[in-house]
């Protein structure tokens, strides 16, 4: 009787443990039940991994640090090293070294090493965001919160440099906490990539009225530092007559940076991959320069463009997990013997495109949208911006802001009510919302990403969008009862009452339960009180069912 050759499992190494680097490997997990896996995890922080969307949540004070904690991957299925750093790759033999000294060998290799925090180009703040004068932070990681939580004890004044979605989040969380807080943004209304000037006046006003001083169209010129510590930031003044002036200097004893982030690249040019903004890759994610080396989030550069969004990195932690067990179902030939390569070879030649033809194509094909073609990659539903600021309700997706420039065929809708604090625009083309801004209404902004993310076909008067529902969401309901079952619950990671409902039948008996088979309120987070709502009252009709059916 003949056997079956023994497969060996094929080795994955996952460099970065965040948010997308954890999906991946849950990914990973969920799809490979044969074994056919052998995945490591290497992460620089010592900690479980935890959602970095809420960290802003954590600085308000509305959500603790034990809250954001994420389903972790390290319980038999993943092999995951905390605190231990990829230094270098030794792509020839396919070998990550730790700086540990470890060496992990991979058959494939994910770089998932996420972002750096971008630092204004000031004197009074050097280059290393890891030495910055004391009560400077920047809002990367969960120390990076902790430290700005620990600085507002003492700091009745703070200034926030940065008035994009990390920026209003932080100032309207400084200010609930009583702190006199300055935002300062150098455009002439805050969050401009995607506002445009009316909604930004009215998301400016609804900061003004919590206490938020805002200075936009100004520049920090230096964050004045005594004796190591901050106390304070000089603005930058108006040119006349050839002459700056002084300009307006700001006392504060916490200086919280929020001015975008930077692809963290080191790794990967150090290996010699192909990186422009970020690692380049193609459509399935490989790296132009080597087909076995995958970069996800932040750190990648897909042809469709990256708004540097966690749900585009989940999406992409999806496609690869997917790829990754097929190519593991089925294994790769070894590669031929070494021949002659040509410098440019085109589709056309039998065989796949050389590395320079794929590296222009796509560093010419880098702006945010569809890509055309048979490996088009779909990221509606994945650019859905949303501001975690308690009442203030601010959401953008798809087509938005005041960069946009109308398309063929596009209609536009807008409702302006500043004196009710509200800014409704949504963009329609071909039966469909294509694009919606939403500053001031939560109701209406729940509706419209749900018709944007389930492409719900709009009403014939488009105007109807401004007020009326048009799918079924989860406030309006009265009990969870009356909810259908297609009713989103977690939109971050596509949970329907459906969902939450099957899993509490097959025997999950709480809202952690829950959360560990379906990721719901994983992302924002602002869907936790329904979904634990839900599971409550599920939980509870479980449980009559259960007496009456055993005293029958």
């Amino acid at each position: 009787m003949s056997q079956e050759p023994l497969r060996v499992p094929r080795r994955v190494v996952v460099v970065g443990h965040g948010m997308v680097g954890a999906r991946l490997a849950d990914e990973l997990a969920r799809r490979d039940a044969d074994g056919a896996l052998d995945v490591t995890v290497l992460g620089a922080e010592p900690y479980e991994p935890y959602n970095r969307v809420l960290l802003s949540d954590v600085v308000a004070g509305r959500t603790d640090v034990a809250a954001i904690a994420l389903p972790a991957a390290d319980d038999g299925r993943a092999l995951v090293r905390r605190g231990t750093a990829a230094v270098a790759v030794d792509r020839d033999a396919r070998v990550v070294l730790a700086d540990d000294g470890g060496r992990h060998p991979y058959d494939d290799l994910v770089l998932a090493t996420g972002a750096a925090a971008r630092l204004p180009d000031v004197p009074g703040l050097g280059t290393d965001p890891g030495a910055l004068p004391a009560g400077v932070h920047a809002l990367r990681t969960l120390d990076d919160a902790r430290e700005i939580v620990a600085a507002t004890v003492n700091a009745p004044r703070a200034v926030v440099v940065g008035g994009g979605v990390l920026g209003v989040e932080v100032a309207l969380g400084l200010a609930g906490r009583g702190l006199s807080t300055t935002l300062v943004h150098g455009a002439g209304a805050p969050m401009d990539r995607q506002l445009d000037d009316e909604a930004g006046a009215v998301l400016r006003a609804a900061l003004e009225a919590a206490g938020v001083v805002v200075r936009t169209g100004v520049r920090p010129r230096e964050v004045l530092v005594v004796g190591g510590r901050a106390v304070g930031v000089r603005l930058a003044g108006a040119v006349r007559d050839a002459v700056r002036d002084p300009g307006e200097t700001l006392g504060a004893g916490l200086v919280v940076l929020a001015c975008g982030t930077a692809p963290e690249t080191t790794l990967a040019r150090r290996a010699g991959l192909a990186v422009d903004r970020g690692v380049v890759v193609g459509p399935d994610l490989a790296s132009v320069t080597d087909p076995r080396v995958f970069a996800v989030g932040d750190c990648a550069q897909p042809p469709e463009g990256s708004r540097g969004l966690v749900a585009e990195g989940w999406d992409q932690a999806r496609r690869l997990a997917e790829a990754l067990v097929a190519a593991a179902a089925e294994p790769r030939p070894a590669p031929a013997a070494a021949e002659a390569r040509e410098h440019l070879r085109l589709p056309s030649d039998g065989a796949g495109p050389s590395m320079a033809v794929r590296l222009g194509t796509l560093l010419s094909s880098r702006a945010p949208g569809a890509v055309a073609g048979p490996a088009a990659v779909d990221t509606r539903g994945t650019d859905v911006v949303k501001v975690k600021a308690g009442p203030l309700s601010v959401v953008a997706m798809g087509r938005c802001g005041s960069g946009r420039a109308t398309a063929p065929g596009e209609r536009v809708v807008r409702l302006g009510d500043p004196a009710a604090g509200r800014y409704v625009e949504a963009v329609v083309a071909g039966g469909l919302l294509v694009g919606a801004t939403c500053v001031g209404d939560a109701r209406v902004a729940a509706d419209l990403t749900a018709a944007y993310t389930r492409r719900t076909p709009v009403p014939a008067d488009p105007a109807f969008l401004l007020l009326t529902p048009v799918a079924p969401a989860v406030a309006p309901a009265s009990s969870p009862e009356h909810m259908p079952d297609d009713a989103t619950v977690c939109r971050c990671n596509g949970v329907t009452k459906h969902d939450v409902a099957a899993c509490v039948a097959e025997g999950a008996a709480t809202a952690d339960d829950v959360v560990r088979a379906t990721r719901a309120t994983t992302g924002c987070g602002s869907c936790r009180d329904a979904v634990c709502g839900l599971v409550d009252w599920l939980v509870a009709a479980r449980q009559v069912a259960e007496e009456v059916h055993s005293s029958v």
